[in-house]
């Protein structure tokens, strides 16, 4: 694994090989990581990262200027790797062992990005769970984005939150954000006097 950009540009990480990971390709860290430096100032966001497994988004935000990272994986051995490469690269992640779901559920922070990348054989069910919990406790701020990767062969547009997505080889990043209420009786009319 490699930080693409950033004060650790270039820096290879190997985690254990045990750990229950499959971690963000290159290629596909690298466009997304395009598509959000075209959306927010990297220094002036907080980040939650979902299923965070090794680390890898975690670590490239941090990289990139970010000062509030938190890191959730019910997985200890991930849990303690990513406070371990944090502390040793002075990148500020707050790592929690938690079940990402009962997180979900009980937090009451909100967040400009929320990165989930769950594994690719969960139902679309518990993927709109996570879109759900995220939107209904109020945890992605007014202008937030949350961000889930999955297979090619999962759809997620069906949900009322879905804005896009973007598809990288057998990877798709949705985006979601909140819904934009419509209102005839905001519109005023011009008057010519």
């Amino acid at each position: 694994m490699r930080i693409i950009s950033g004060k650790h540009k270039s820096k290879r990480l190997t985690a254990p090989k045990k750990l229950p990971v499959r971690p963000t390709t290159d290629m596909a860290k690298e466009a997304l990581f395009n598509i959000i430096n075209n959306l927010y100032y990297f220094s002036q966001v907080s980040v939650l990262d979902l299923f965070s497994g090794t680390g890898n988004i975690s670590y490239e935000f941090g990289s990139r200027g970010t000062e509030e990272i938190t890191a959730v994986d019910k997985h200890y051995a991930c849990a303690k790797f990513i406070e371990n490469t944090a502390a040793e690269l002075d990148l500020p992640i707050s790592v929690i062992k938690s079940d990402v779901f009962l997180f979900l559920e009980k937090s009451s922070q909100s967040y400009d990005i929320i990165f989930a990348d769950p594994p690719y054989d969960f139902s679309t069910e518990q993927f709109s769970k996570i879109v759900d919990l995220a939107f209904d406790n109020s945890l992605i701020a007014p202008d937030g984005v949350l961000i889930i990767e999955h297979s090619k062969h999962t759809s997620l547009e069906s949900h009322p939150n879905f804005s896009y997505d973007k598809r990288y080889g057998g990877s798709v990043f949705s985006f979601f954000e909140n819904e934009v209420a419509e209102n005839d009786d905001d519109i005023t009319e011009m008057r010519i006097v």
